[in-house]
C-alpha cells in the first residue's frame, strides 16, 4: 500500500543546493542536511493510514534512511496515524552505512535524523546487530550500536542480535530477523 497516492518527488539539501529525485541523491558528493517532499502538503493514503491503526507490530527498516523511510514519514498524516496506533513500533537498523547517504553513520545518527524531520520519537524498540565479524563490501561502514546509545534514547528499547547474512553481511538474514522480532519484540 502506498503512503500516499500523490505524486511527489523526494529533494535533498546538500551543501546549501537542493537535490531532486530520488537516483539522484546518493550520488552527489556531500552532507545530507534534510529532506522534503514537493510539493509540499501530501496527504496519507487512507488505506496505509487504516492499516497503521489497525496494525499490532509496525516495522520500519531496514532502508534507506534519507531516500526510503525518510520520504513514507514525511507524508502529512502518516506520523500522526504512528503514533495513534496501538501497535508496537521497532526500528530494524541497518548493518551498513550507505555511500553518498549514510556515510560513518551509527544507531545514534539514525535515531537522531529520523527525530529531526518528523520532530519526536516513534520507537517503541530499535533493534540492532549484534554481529561485527563480517564486514561489508564496497568501502560500507558498519552501523554501530554503542552503549551511550541507549543513555541517550531511553525511551527506546534496544535489542541487540545477530541478524546479518554471512553471505552478504550489508544484508539482514530475513529468517534470523524474523526469529529476533519474534522472540525479542513481539514477546515483549
Amino acid at each position: 500500500v502506498p503512503s500516499t497516492l500523490q505524486d511527489v518527488t523526494l529533494v535533498a539539501s546538500i551543501n546549501g543546493s537542493n537535490v531532486e529525485g530520488e537516483s539522484k541523491i546518493p550520488k552527489q558528493n556531500g552532507k545530507i542536511s534534510q529532506v522534503f517532499l514537493k510539493p509540499d502538503g501530501a496527504q496519507v493514503n487512507p488505506e496505509a493510514a487504516q492499516a497503521i491503526l489497525n496494525a499490532e507490530l509496525i516495522v520500519i527498516g531496514p532502508g534507506s534512511l534519507y531516500t526510503s523511510i525518510l520520504p513514507n514519514l514525511l507524508v502529512e498524516g502518516m506520523v500522526e496515524a504512528i503514533k495513534a496506533s496501538p501497535a508496537l513500533k521497532l526500528l530494524v537498523c541497518n548493518l551498513a552505512s550507505q555511500h553518498g547517504e549514510t556515510d560513518g553513520y551509527g544507531v545514534d545518527d539514525y535515531l537522531r535524523v529520523i527525530r529531526e524531520h518528523v520532530a519526536s520519537n516513534l520507537f517503541d524498540f530499535v533493534l540492532v546487530n549484534s554481529n561485527h565479524s563480517h564486514t561489508p563490501s564496497g568501502g560500507q561502514s558498519q552501523v554501530v550500536f554503542k552503549p551511550e546509545d541507549a543513555a541517550t534514547h531511553p525511551e527506546v528499547r534496544f535489542i541487540a542480535a545477530d541478524v546479518v547474512n554471512v553471505h552478504i553481511p550489508s544484508h539482514h538474514d530475513p529468517d534470523k530477523l524474523a526469529r529476533v522480532i519474534m522472540r525479542k519484540v513481539w514477546q515483549a
